[in-house]
């Protein structure tokens, strides 16, 4: 059973942490695909959590990160946000600068 507390305990085990729709090999929804493509070329190792593998996780992650959809990038336990954002950021290359990667 996840709670927000082992949300908080996930997001604070990993650096770079993305809670989705499906897993790294098998996106389920076209934004989960897009953020974990995106985290993919920066070409450091990121944890996906399956939202889908356990009906806890999706509200647990709403009440800890205030946030209601998915995808869900942390980094060093800070929200960055989910795939539009993390399309910008990675184009304007802040994504690779928050993340300390040469990409």
């Amino acid at each position: 059973m996840w709670t927000a507390e082992t949300i908080k305990e996930t997001v604070a085990a990993n650096r770079l942490v993305l809670f989705a729709k499906g897993t790294k090999t098998e996106p389920q929804c076209g934004f989960s695909n897009r953020a974990i493509h995106v985290m993919s070329l920066i070409g450091e190792p990121f944890e996906v959590i399956n939202i889908f593998e356990d009906q806890s996780i999706r509200p647990a992650l709403v009440e800890f990160s205030g946030w209601p959809t998915t995808p869900q990038l942390f980094i060093d336990g800070e929200l960055v946000g989910g795939s539009d954002i993390l399309i910008e950021m990675y184009e304007s290359g802040e994504l690779q600068q928050k993340i300390g990667s040469s990409s």
